[in-house]
């Protein structure tokens, strides 16, 4: 019998009007276009806006999209797994939501929790489902509305986010295609150097939380970044090598979109030249499990089936990982 793969077979992305631009947020904390573009590299990020919306406004629009793009009727769905660190609220889940808003029925819906790692440890997640056997159709959400933890006021942390959601339609096949491999990591003593302190059972919301601003991310920059770049490096440079992937073998590197000083030094360590890495964090900036799968949705009509790609992420927990797989389909 051949072996089951599971292939993304359809993507699709919603992305909010709003363009929150470096200019404008110069005016609403003291920083300039010439430092974000010369430490970051973000030039703007599209930003939610209106009472009442949360990251499954975007992720349904994204859903909906999917299902018509690719002709699939909603009872067909087995799971959803949404992953997002910004949930409408602690329960029920975004999964659950998304699912109500659009009419999926038959499906059983679950949120993952992975931060900027999110995409790549729900679809090595949905791969394992599919490759079960028992499972046909499976959505994967990457979304998050990263503005509503956001801290405006400050300047390291305020210009490196955006809102975004993607939908993922993810298959089985005996094809030689899909997921290949995949590596995936946790470190839980990273904790302390990016996380959200308040909203959780430790330390519910109260008056003081809310005046001591602890329900906005914290991060220590220079440790998360030093971290990401030696982690993200090396897991991609490891994937390729037990794969026997030379440079001029692979089609794209997927990088999560944080840093492009990040971006830069993983595709260095990888002998990668620039046009083979898909970048678009100078238009998104940071959203968090959104940024891989927006770079898939806005490459798609470029990726050919049986292109090789390496999709690599790092986030907070720390969490990180690197998925090899073969493209799916050609648009």
């Amino acid at each position: 019998m051949n072996k089951i793969h599971a292939t993304i077979t359809g993507i699709e992305a919603h992305v909010p009007d709003y363009i929150l631009t470096n200019d404008e947020l110069s005016k609403m904390v003291d920083t300039s276009d010439e430092w974000i573009m010369s430490r970051i590299g973000i030039k703007e990020r599209r930003i939610l806006k209106g009472e009442g919306k949360g990251t499954s406004e975007m992720a349904a629009i994204a859903t909906e999209k999917l299902l018509k793009k690719t002709n699939t009727n909603p009872d067909d769905i087995d799971l959803i797994i949404c992953s997002t660190i910004t949930p409408d609220m602690i329960f029920p889940a975004t999964s659950a939501i998304v699912a109500d808003k659009v009419g999926i029925k038959n499906a059983f819906t679950f949120d993952l929790n992975a931060a900027c790692s999110g995409y790549i440890f729900g679809l090595a997640t949905a791969a394992a489902f599919i490759e079960s056997g028992k499972y046909k159709k499976i959505i994967l959400i990457g979304a998050d509305k990263m503005s509503s933890i956001t801290d405006y006021t400050d300047r390291k942390t305020c210009p490196l986010f955006g809102d975004a959601a993607t939908a993922t339609l993810i298959e089985p096949t005996t094809e030689d295609i899909g997921l290949i491999d995949q590596i995936l990591g946790t470190d839980g003593s990273g904790r302390q150097f990016l996380y959200m302190k308040a909203g959780g059972s430790c330390y519910p919301a109260t008056h003081q939380t809310v005046d001591n601003r602890e329900h906005y991310l914290f991060q220590e920059g220079q440790i998360v970044f030093k971290f990401a770049v030696s982690i993200m490096a090396d897991v991609s440079v490891e994937i390729m090598e037990r794969n026997n992937i030379k440079p001029e073998d692979l089609a794209w590197l997927v990088p999560h979109q944080a840093n492009m000083r990040i971006i830069d030094a993983v595709a260095r360590r990888m002998n990668l030249p620039q046009e083979k890495v898909m970048i678009n964090i100078q238009r998104y900036g940071n959203t968090t499990a959104a940024t891989i799968p927006l770079c898939l949705w806005e490459w798609e009509k470029q990726l050919k089936k049986g292109d090789k790609l390496i999709l690599s992420a790092f986030g907070g927990g720390f969490t990180w990982g690197a998925l090899y797989l073969k493209w799916g389909y050609n648009s």
